[in-house]
């Protein structure tokens, strides 16, 4: 059992939790992951290592609740227990110093790109962080980017904070004004990373996608994150999960991602309302 020591709402239907996992806390590096069940009967979750403390023995997660699983996640406490967790696992991130890189995080995007956003900085970057989000209510880690990057930009879809229009305008206006770029890590909806990758491609820029397909196991075994970088299949669990952007196919992504959608929507409508309930409480104070 793994003891949750801290829980907080971002954003509505977003929650950063603190987990006692001291080994993995040790052992993590920028863009692995873990994959963890709730219950017995509960599916295997994966979700990437967003913080840890090897001295409190906590590593640090942010859960979007998009479906049965992740939301019944979010009605978790400080003080109640996961049933099993297992990680690190996939490749850390190639972390070495490009120069001038661009982090690009699309809503929890934000979360996976973040640990990656640090380490890039670390390795003595200029970072420049671009998080964007359908509205300022739904725009996470803002601060703590700001404390990591030397610039960070915000866009809004509908340009309730920061500015009005999508990440890739925001990318493509620092291009336009002649800013340097070595490297740009893009993480979040797929149609957004490969948005960002169709833009770079034009001008050389490497990019780097962080994928997130279907997973069972985390470990290569079953086969159901296959997807396709460079004509070539991939198992993203144990191959990244971060990809080379201008190789990645992502209609057969998007395809694969939709297998079970039907089946998900019939699960998430019988849902715990007392989530409903956090997450009213979280938008009255915020």
């Amino acid at each position: 059992m793994y003891k949750i020591v801290c829980a907080d709402f971002l954003a509505p239907d977003i929650k950063r939790f603190e987990i006692e996992a001291p080994l993995i806390a040790k052992k993590r590096k920028a863009g692995q992951f873990i994959v963890l069940r709730l219950t017995e009967k509960g599916e295997r979750i994966p979700l990437t290592i967003v913080d840890s403390d090897p001295q409190n023995g906590t590593i640090t997660l942010i859960v979007q609740g998009i479906g049965k699983s992740t939301r019944h996640f979010l009605t978790m406490e400080a003080g109640d227990s996961i049933l099993d967790l297992v990680g690190p696992l996939g490749k850390a991130s190639d972390i070495e110093y490009f120069g001038t890189v661009v982090v690009v995080g699309g809503g929890v995007g934000t979360a996976v790109a973040f640990p990656t956003a640090k380490a890039l900085k670390e390795a003595g970057n200029k970072t420049i962080s671009i998080v964007g989000a359908r509205n300022k209510e739904l725009i996470i880690l803002e601060k703590e980017l700001e404390e990591i990057c030397d610039i960070c930009y915000i866009t809004t879809d509908d340009g309730s904070y920061g500015i009005k229009g999508f990440v890739t305008q925001k990318l493509q206006s620092l291009i336009d004004a002649g800013e340097k770029i070595d490297f740009v890590l893009a993480i979040g909806p797929i149609p957004m990373m490969k948005a960002i990758a169709d833009l770079t491609e034009a001008y050389g820029i490497h990019t780097v996608v962080s994928l997130n397909p279907i997973m069972v196991d985390g470990i290569g075994m079953c086969g159901g994150c296959r997807a396709e970088v460079g004509g070539k299949t991939v198992f993203v669990c144990v191959d990244g999960p971060e990809f080379d952007g201008h190789k990645v196919d992502f209609v057969s992504l998007m395809n694969r991602n939709r297998s079970y959608v039907e089946e998900e929507q019939t699960a998430k409508a019988d849902h715990d309302c007392r989530l409903e309930q956090e997450i009213d409480e979280f938008s009255e104070k915020a």
